[in-house]
């Protein structure tokens, strides 16, 4: 590969990251053509983009980077992988795990950097599955908010009607 290829792919990465900085790094060797195909239409419809990398570019882009988080993910950075970039945080693990729940062994997860925090090892998929997007987060917090003011009007309807009789039954008495 020529430098200038290099640097094209470097400049790729590095712009693709920039746009989705949620990224996961996978193992997907060892899939045939029909699982690969798969895999991509299901990333496709799940809003990730599916890209197999050169390790050593990877590990170039991520050094400009310049963050200590991302330097953790150094040592994972060998054997085939595979990047999944999404703009929904949980997206590729929910679908890496979807194909685990299934049986399949691949995509395996290596590391993610998501929402500016490292995660190594597949062992972190679970906590990978639960960490909820931004608009997940909004809407858990406008429901606890809601939910003092619809017990507080609850409670002013139920007392205006007991009021109301109240009001009319002695009014009746005079």
């Amino acid at each position: 590969m020529r430098k200038e290829e290099k640097a094209q792919i470097i400049e790729s990465i590095a712009a693709q990251i920039q746009e989705t900085p949620n990224f996961y790094i996978t193992d997907i060797s060892g899939l045939n053509a029909e699982q690969t195909s798969k895999l991509r239409r299901d990333c496709y419809e799940k809003g990730i983009k599916l890209a197999v990398v050169k390790n050593t570019l990877l590990h170039k882009v991520l050094t400009d980077m310049g963050n200590a988080e991302v330097e953790s993910l150094f040592p994972i950075l060998e054997g085939p992988t595979a990047v999944m970039y999404a703009s929904t945080p949980n997206a590729p693990a929910k679908l890496i795990k979807k194909y685990a729940d299934d049986g399949a062994e691949k995509p395996a997860l290596k590391g993610a950097y998501v929402q500016e925090c490292a995660f190594v090892g597949a062992d972190k998929l679970g906590e990978l599955c639960n960490i909820k997007s931004r608009e997940e987060l909004i809407g858990d917090i406008i429901g606890l908010l809601q939910s003092p003011a619809r017990n507080v009007v609850s409670a002013l309807q139920s007392a205006g009607g007991k009021l109301a009789g109240i009001v009319k039954t002695l009014s009746e008495r005079e």
